[in-house]
């Protein structure tokens, strides 16, 4: 399985509302997409002082790599993907993401 974890940094004038629909967007490409499982988005609720800025994130499972490729170049996530980073501070400098294979047991 792969974990994709995507960690940003939104803009202080995005609305609650608009995040909320950034999110569902990206949720909404589960019934697209063969493959792409959970999706959890949160704030940042560490105490430790090393987000570096990076306020919010998302993780999604997917199956397989084979999965995770076909989303990242499906026209569904692109165009969310594009709504996300217009939202965020310095656009893509306010986005981090790693991808984590997961074994499991």
């Amino acid at each position: 399985m792969i974990r994709h974890c995507v960690f940003v940094r939104f803009r202080d004038d995005v609305a609650t509302a608009e995040r909320a629909a950034i999110h569902a967007d990206l949720e909404a490409l589960r019934t697209v997409i063969d493959g792409m499982d959970k999706v959890h988005f949160s704030a940042n609720v560490s105490p430790e002082p090393f987000a570096r800025g990076f306020g919010h994130g998302f993780t999604i499972d997917f199956r397989d790599a084979a999965a995770r490729d076909a989303y990242l170049v499906h026209e569904a996530h692109q165009r969310a993907g594009a709504r996300l980073v217009a939202a965020l501070d310095g656009g893509t400098e306010g986005l981090m993401v790693i991808d984590l294979e997961v074994t499991q047991m």
